[in-house]
């Protein structure tokens, strides 16, 4: 199994508030994805895959400006997807990078990024495997500023409705997926 807290602390001080913060969420993250594919083994989804990445899908958040959550990077933070999978592209990382690519709300369509003139590359950036679509839906019930809460659906809806009718069609139908 991949040793994803070293490749944490390659990047964040350990005892530091934002490495507390990274981590905390990370865990949440995890466990909930975990918890689902063992719910549901039907999907055949690689469990030690999710476990090494949801750990690792906001590895580029430092590089970032968010002061709520201790970052104090010069990125602005919708950009902490792709740096984080560029980075785990350096570390050898292919698979892995595209989860931290492809997580932004239920994922970002090339058409999405230039409609809004996002600072990302023009590409679309849709999870596309099972692993990466469970962590991107368990992701959603956890924020980096509140880590000991857990969302609730209505809440992720709400959010998410403000973004456009796709945004709330995938994640209603990966809903319907993980809890049906």
């Amino acid at each position: 199994m991949l040793d994803t807290e070293k490749i944490i602390r390659k990047y964040y001080e350990p005892g530091s508030q934002l490495y507390h913060i990274l981590v905390e969420h990370s865990l949440r993250v995890r466990d909930k994805a975990l918890a689902i594919a063992a719910r549901k083994p039907e999907l055949q989804l690689d469990t030690e895959f999710i476990a090494e990445a949801a750990m690792l899908h906001d590895i580029g958040i430092f590089m970032c400006y968010a002061p709520g959550i201790a970052c104090n990077g010069t990125h602005k933070y919708i950009e902490h997807g792709y740096l984080g999978a560029d980075l785990l592209r350096k570390e050898g990382l292919p698979r892995h990078a595209l989860v931290c690519e492809r997580h932004t709300g239920v994922g970002l369509t090339l058409k999405t990024i230039v409609e809004n003139k996002l600072p990302l590359p023009r590409r679309d950036m849709l999870p596309l495997s099972g692993e990466e679509k469970l962590i991107c839906y368990a992701d959603k019930f956890f924020s980096k500023s509140k880590l000991n809460e857990e969302h609730r659906v209505e809440a992720i809806r709400n959010e998410l409705a403000k973004y456009g009718e796709y945004q709330l069609e995938v994640f209603d139908s990966w809903h319907s997926l993980y809890t049906e």
